[in-house]
């Protein structure tokens, strides 16, 4: 069985974060272990409290499970603050590890903010050039560029000047968008993918971004180039919300389990 590690964080609610990443490990068949960068407060109405953890014992973290676990690809999310990118960007280039899919959080579904503003900086400098892959939505695309939510631009405009920050490809997720299909970007310094899906009508989100970049790190590890690996990812992500979860009052989680026929 492959091995696979994300760094994020806790969701109490469990739609998202930690929770949602090994969840859509499992339905790969992969196995998943996990660093936690810090704790939070939420359900599916929102965030109510972030305790981020010290950036010393998220290294410790990722110490103890490296030195021991081979990891065949591995995930970012939440990851919270500047001494927290500092960290795990050590810890990626001192343990030399590959396949890193950096899904940059700067804000949940909800709209609370993930990371803090001085930080993204640091996330643009030390963490993106060593990832395989960023997957910013497009509000998040629009903040690493520099430009305001309500700023009218391109996803192929936003796909080409993120890739100037390092990675060795960009995945910009249409899905905020107002298209009629959900729109996906990806881009490797020449050439542009477009993976296109049905827009599910539903206001049942919550940790898209978290699952959808679990998945692709887990196709990775399973030995999937990169295409394909996001190809399977956004079929899974469509069915996933598609089958979504009843649990709460709010924008409640994705269906992280589905089972949709792909093997």
């Amino acid at each position: 069985m492959k091995q696979v590690l994300t760094i994020a964080g806790s969701d109490s609610g469990g739609g998202a974060g930690i929770q949602a990443d090994l969840k859509t490990m499992t339905r790969f068949k992969v196995y998943g272990a996990s660093v936690i960068t810090a704790v939070t407060a939420q359900n599916t109405l929102g965030v109510q409290g972030v305790k981020a953890l010290n950036g010393s014992f998220v290294a410790q973290q990722l110490d103890s499970v490296v030195e021991d676990i081979d990891f065949a690809a591995v995930k970012t999310g939440m990851l919270a603050n500047g001494e927290i990118i500092n960290a795990v960007a050590d810890k990626i280039e001192e343990y030399h590890l590959s396949n890193l899919v950096v899904d940059p959080v700067l804000v949940a579904t909800s709209g609370d903010l993930l990371l803090a503003q001085e930080a993204i900086s640091t996330l643009k400098e030390q963490l993106i050039p060593r990832a395989k892959v960023i997957t910013p939505n497009l509000d998040e695309a629009k903040v690493l560029t520099g430009r305001k939510k309500t700023e009218q631009v391109s996803l192929k405009q936003l796909v080409k000047e993120l890739h100037q920050f390092g990675a060795d490809y960009v995945l910009v997720k249409g899905g905020h968008s107002r298209d009629e299909l959900a729109r996906d970007l990806l881009y490797d310094g020449n050439d542009v993918i477009e993976f296109t899906a049905e827009r599910i009508d539903t206001d049942d989100t919550h940790g898209t971004g978290c699952t959808l970049s679990a998945a692709i790190a887990s196709n990775l590890a399973l030995g999937y180039g990169l295409a394909e690996a996001v190809k399977r990812s956004k079929d899974f992500i469509t069915e996933a919300i598609r089958s979504g979860c009843q649990i709460g009052s709010g924008s409640n989680p994705v269906n992280h389990l589905i089972d949709y026929g792909e093997e």
